[in-house]
């Protein structure tokens, strides 16, 4: 695996009993990690463990109650009193999963429990109460740049680092190819397989293979199909206006949408990390509370697709 930052941190999770979480975006890599610590843990370190990829579903009926979870773990190795790993990838699929992650959580001091999940809204509504307490959620999002160039040419990483010191007239010509990476990830974003296409064109089908995906299985899962299409709006607005203050009215005149609902699709962009609603900053937060904010996309990539324009930055 790449190396992502918040691998070590995980990593680090595997000393505290609480339940880690891993979510975020689609396709931002937290399976991938999910599988590294399972190495790392499991493989390297030859401690006892299991890792279950809940798409399958055979692999949900091992764990769908908190009995037969612990035969599976039984099965799998697990000796009560000593250390033992649980993987869950996808486990937003099934609501009642939290309830048994409780349950192990309150009856076993030694089994430490992964679980990484893609639909932000699905977690936060069925953990929030059941795992109150019981958790640590660390958010995936998509590579930055330093990140970026690890994936694309890592031995590039010392020009970024050392930028600031470097002197001479051929300063421009040596940095060069670090500039175009730059241009490269400020048009297509940083999602992870986006950043391993060197090709525009295999990049735009990568995006959009993932925001199917992600209209289709998550939005498709809270709107009916009118209020898909003004989410559609909404988001082709809001990428327009990128980084500009946001009024509530007019989104509400151009996506036919009340100003409560308005409000509810802009929470789910944000809860499903496509956007970021950022205040100003004011010393009275009285006015903070009050001031219009200002919309950003988390990924440039992300806001590009949905204006269908990745011209050059020129």
């Amino acid at each position: 695996m790449i190396p992502r930052k918040a691998f070590e941190n995980l990593l680090n999770q595997r000393e505290t009993k609480k339940i880690s979480l891993i979510i975020g975006a689609r396709q931002v890599g937290k399976s991938t990690i999910l599988n590294a610590l399972y190495d790392k843990l499991c493989i390297e370190q030859k401690n006892k463990g299991l890792l279950l990829d809940l798409d399958i579903f055979s692999n949900y009926e091992k764990v769908k109650s908190f009995e037969d979870a612990v035969n599976t773990l039984v099965i799998n190795g697990f000796d009560k009193g000593k250390s033992f790993y649980l993987f869950l990838d996808e486990f937003q699929r099934f609501a009642n999963l939290s309830l048994v992650l409780k349950n192990i959580y309150d009856h076993f001091d030694s089994i430490k429990v992964y679980a990484s999940g893609s639909s932000p809204v699905k977690i936060k509504n069925f953990v929030q109460e059941s795992l109150s307490g019981r958790k640590i959620i660390t958010e995936i999002y998509p590579l930055d740049f330093e990140e970026f160039l690890r994936f694309r040419e890592p031995e590039i990483l010392n020009q970024l680092y050392n930028q600031e010191k470097m002197e001479g007239r051929n300063l421009s010509a040596a940095t060069s190819n670090l500039r175009n990476l730059l241009n490269e990830f400020l048009i297509f974003g940083g999602y992870p397989e986006v950043a391993l296409q060197k090709d525009s064109q295999n990049k735009i089908q990568v995006l959009t293979s993932i925001f199917d995906l992600y209209i289709k299985k998550d939005l498709a899962d809270y709107f009916q199909m009118n209020r898909l299409l003004a989410m559609k709006k909404l988001v082709e607005h809001l990428a327009i206006n990128n980084g500009q203050k946001i009024k509530y009215d007019e989104l509400s005149q151009i996506t036919s949408l009340n100003y409560s609902q308005v409000l509810e699709h802009i929470g789910i962009l944000e809860e499903s990390y496509i956007i970021c609603n950022v205040r100003p900053f004011f010393t009275n937060k009285n006015k903070e509370l009050v001031k219009i904010p200002k919309i950003y996309f988390l990924d440039n990539g992300v806001r590009n697709f949905f204006l269908n324009n990745f011209n050059l930055l020129s």
